[in-house]
């Protein structure tokens, strides 16, 4: 006796769902699975704004743009019967500091780390030259001054708060301050947006430290592979569970 023969039809599918299948199967070779995460890009937690701002008296800072001051920098100059003297202060707001050593703030190179264990204070004396009438003396004071020679892209440490949590970022400056002569000019400044983050001198971007927020996923969700080896009635199913996409059923 023959073994009966089992018959097979082919289905015609109708366009739409060809469609479907197309982008599921794109979707499973690139992926190995029924779902297309795309992990966004890398997103900078430094906020970076240029700048060039000459500071002939008096300059508040408002680092990160919220509204609320954070330092202000006085720029002056004083002549008195005996001598005369050019000065760069700033003064943090509230609590907030300012990288030191020896009472003076730090005229830091591009690259120098700013966080952490390190020594931060209120002390503002930037810079000072003095010069004295009577005796024809100069007498230079702060890592500002650099002994009269004056200081080109050397960036200030910060340390402030933001809703009551530490941030650290710098500010860049030009400066040229001796007994005659006064120039100094604000050239951008930065800060790190996660708190406690130590920021380098003179960084503009930085990594998202973050885990991915956001994944795209087709639409409809593909069917899956056990599904898809149903055959005709597996994609039955799969159409009353989810919905053609509309961009596909216009077409």
């Amino acid at each position: 006796m023959k073994s009966p023969s089992l018959s097979r039809t082919t289905a015609d599918l109708p366009e739409s769902i060809t469609r479907q299948l197309n982008m599921y199967v794109l979707a499973a070779s690139a992926a190995g699975v029924g779902m297309l995460a795309l992990v966004q890009p890398a997103e900078a937690k430094i906020v970076y704004t240029p700048a060039h701002v000459r500071i002939n008296h008096k300059l508040a800072l408002d680092l990160n743009h919220d509204g609320i001051n954070d330092f202000y920098f006085v720029s002056s100059y004083n002549h008195a019967s005996s001598c005369s003297s050019n000065y760069l202060i700033v003064s943090p707001y509230r609590k907030n500091l300012l990288l030191t050593k020896n009472f003076f703030p730090l005229a830091l190179r591009a690259g120098v780390r700013v966080g952490g264990a390190q020594h931060f204070s209120f002390n503002g004396l930037m810079a000072r030259a003095s010069f004295n009438c009577t005796n024809g003396h100069s007498r230079f004071e702060g890592d500002w001054a650099n002994s009269g020679k004056g200081v080109k892209n050397r960036y200030l440490g910060l340390k402030f708060l933001i809703n009551g949590k530490v941030h650290y970022g710098w500010a860049r400056l030009n400066v040229t301050i001796n007994s005659i002569l006064r120039e100094v000019t604000l050239t951008g400044y930065a800060y790190e947006t996660v708190p406690g983050k130590a920021i380098i001198a003179g960084a503009t971007t930085g990594p998202d430290d973050a885990e991915p927020t956001a994944s795209l996923t087709l639409t409809p969700e593909p069917a899956t592979l056990g599904t898809l080896a149903l055959g005709a009635p597996g994609l039955s199913i799969w159409r009353r569970e989810a919905p053609v996409d509309a961009a596909l059923r216009r077409n």
